[in-house]
């Protein structure tokens, strides 16, 4: 599906495949294009455990390599309560429950 037919940018679609691969909780996209400077859209997500939030940041950040999108920066991977992704046009919080 392209821009054009949803939307919705193909990066921002990707990472929401690929969180949920790994069953990432209850996702909300925020389009906050003209509200803040640094992205256009949130993907907020959550994760019943560590693990999980672990598992969906991991996998999130291979399948956007594979598709060929380079984070610009994480946080939070090593505790795993809360993880932060930032693919640019789109930023990706994962939180545990």
């Amino acid at each position: 599906m392209t821009e054009k037919e949803s939307g919705t940018p193909a990066v921002v679609e990707a990472a929401i495949r690929w969180a949920l691969e790994k069953q990432a909780l209850d996702p909300v996209l925020l389009d906050v294009r003209g509200l803040c400077s640094y992205a256009d859209y949130l993907l907020i997500l959550g994760g019943r455990s560590s693990r999980q939030v672990r598992a969906v940041a991991e996998a999130i950040l291979r399948g956007m390599r594979k598709d060929g999108y380079k984070p610009y920066g994480q946080e939070g991977l090593d505790e795993a309560r809360w993880v932060l992704l930032d693919f640019g046009d789109v930023v990706v919080h994962t939180f545990q429950e």
